[in-house]
């Protein structure tokens, strides 16, 4: 399979350099139709906290997703025979809409390639934005299949590419949020808090931020199931990911981009692990205040962060979306310090939140797994229900394992404990039961297979 960093052989080599000055004039270009997103006080998560958190509002774009920034930053640039050629792009689904509106917004044809798992929310919003000026191909399970098919487009059509991270203009575009950011507040923030995908956002903000606000620290944020910058920093260089986790789309990516790596390297800081948490203050930092540092978070604290935004602030952030926030929980920001959280995209799939619920509950230790052996004899589920649960337990799955006989052998029995606390309880009615009973560790080949 033709990795991400062999598409951008398809590309035009002259790119401008990625700077501050270069985001300010990439701010001027898409200043036409993207207006700023706001930069909105959180009340819940500041007091949470014991500091001023703000959530920008990426989520609000007309695309609701950043991605329009860099998407239409590259397009704008097009010469008159590129644009003429055509683009070609792949995408998990937030850059492809951005480069389907650029596309319908200057009348240029584009094809589309998005992995076969891209939500349907995202597909249909792509169609949408780009009518008939785009065509949509779905191939393979990962961006990255999708960005060797992009690339083998690129070299039988002559088409131009619009990259999603692994370009300078693109990060450029992105990085404009930074300098809105800065804007938007009397003061600089203390702490900005950014997830990474392919790393183009991480390396636009990051950049402004270190030439216009170098006091200001800056907090990447991947999840663990596709920490392909986390992998990168620790061999020197991008490496390919065996595999990932594709839950958070908008930010499962193999390997990170050459641009954004070069870029993020010159940060400094390191990467931390919850043994390694709180951060460390600006007075605490090898590299002065504005310090980098480079946080994985779970999936299932992403789906928490997720229900939290949409239970207490109505917002509706897709995986991605909430990574910064995820972040911020479980890290521990200087008290009376301003953080930034971006909340990068909202295009998020209502068909998906049955799964989002399931993984946070697991995360939060409320949902476990068993298999039972029921003994072949009247009452043994009823005993089990009266010995066995607590009063606070639900069974909210309960499957035979055997098909072929469904009166007798191990049922696959789903448990939600009333709280955190129940699960000791809950294993020690177990043990002095005379029901076999064995517990699915998450992760597990067992766990996986049967849930």
């Amino acid at each position: 399979m033709e990795r991400v960093s062999d598409v951008l052989s398809h590309l035009p080599e002259a790119r401008p350099a990625l700077t501050a000055d270069e985001i300010d004039a990439a701010a001027k270009r898409i200043a036409e139709i993207i207006e700023p997103t706001p930069l909105q006080l959180c009340p819940r998560l500041s007091q949470l906290t014991g500091a001023q958190v703000y959530l920008k509002r990426e989520d609000l774009t007309v695309v609701r997703s950043y991605k329009l920034r860099g998407a239409y930053n590259v397009v704008i640039q097009l010469s008159e025979p590129e644009r003429t050629a055509g683009v070609v792009t792949a995408s998990a689904g937030n850059h492809a809409q951005g480069v389907a509106f650029a596309c319908r917004a200057m009348g240029i044809t584009g094809r589309i390639y998005v992995p076969t798992t891209t939500p349907k929310q995202k597909r249909d919003r792509i169609r949408v934005h780009g009518g008939e000026f785009v065509e949509l191909i779905a191939v393979g399970e990962t961006f990255d299949a999708a960005a060797a098919a992009a690339a083998a487009d690129v070299r039988r059509t002559g088409a131009t590419m619009v990259p999603p991270f692994d370009d300078t203009r693109t990060a450029a575009g992105q990085g404009t949020i930074a300098a809105e950011i800065l804007d938007q507040l009397e003061t600089p923030p203390d702490l900005v808090v950014v997830p990474v995908g392919g790393g183009g956002c991480l390396a636009g903000i990051g950049t402004y931020l270190r030439e216009r606000s170098p006091q200001t620290g800056i907090l990447g944020v991947e999840p663990a199931g596709a920490a392909s910058l986390t992998a990168a920093l620790v061999a020197g260089s991008p490496v390919t990911l065996p595999t990932i986790d594709p839950f958070v789309d908008g930010a499962a990516v193999r390997r990170i981009g050459k641009v954004p790596f070069d870029a993020v390297s010159e940060f400094g800081g390191r990467v931390v692990t919850h043994a390694s948490l709180p951060l460390l203050t600006a007075t605490e930092s090898p590299h002065g205040a504005g310090a980098f540092r480079l946080l994985r978070v779970d999936e299932g604290a992403v789906c928490t962060a997720m229900l939290g935004l949409y239970q207490n602030e109505g917002i509706i952030a897709e995986p991605a979306g909430a990574l910064a926030v995820t972040a911020l929980l479980e890290a521990a920001p200087e008290p009376g310090s301003t953080v930034v959280c971006l909340v990068s995209g909202g295009n998020n799939d209502v068909s998906r939140y049955g799964e989002v619920i399931e993984r946070s509950l697991v995360h939060q230790g409320l949902k476990h797994y068993f298999l039972v052996d029921f003994p072949q004899e009247p009452g043994a589920l009823r005993r089990f229900l009266d010995e066995v649960l607590g009063p606070d337990d639900d069974i909210t799955l309960f499957e035979y394992v055997k098909r072929n006989n469904r009166e007798t052998g191990a049922a696959l029995v789903g448990v939600e404990l009333g709280e955190r606390t129940g699960l000791q309880p809950l294993l020690d009615r177990i043990a002095r039961s005379p029901i076999q009973c064995e517990r699915l560790e998450p992760g597990s080949p067992a766990y996986r297979y049967l849930t």
